[in-house]
């Protein structure tokens, strides 16, 4: 039977394929990366040994990559990048927050 979704709907069906489940384990992992400086940095407050450089570039990225994503109708690209891209834009806030 198939599944109903309004049109350009992006969301998991049962006959997803290998790719987009590789992508998705893929974008999880990435932005699991961001958490720990994250969670740091707001218990801390501390942005001392942060590249604000690093980061600005890393959020620009991913906001480039989050319009990608949604252009190319790609679910693990349009994931991560949605979850990676308010962590990365709140280490810069901080950053500049705390200089």
């Amino acid at each position: 039977m198939p599944i109903l979704v309004p049109a350009g709907c992006l969301c998991y069906t049962p006959g997803m394929n290998i790719a987009s489940i590789i992508g998705l384990v893929a974008g999880a992992l990435t932005t699991s990366a961001f958490l720990p400086q994250v969670i740091k940095t707001v218990k801390t407050r501390s942005t001392k040994d942060i590249s604000l450089g690093m980061f600005a570039v890393t959020a620009t990225g991913l906001l480039f990559w989050l319009i990608y994503g949604i252009l190319a109708k790609s679910l693990p690209v349009i994931l991560a990048n949605a979850v990676s891209l308010p962590l990365a834009c709140t280490i810069v806030f901080y950053k500049l927050r705390f200089k």
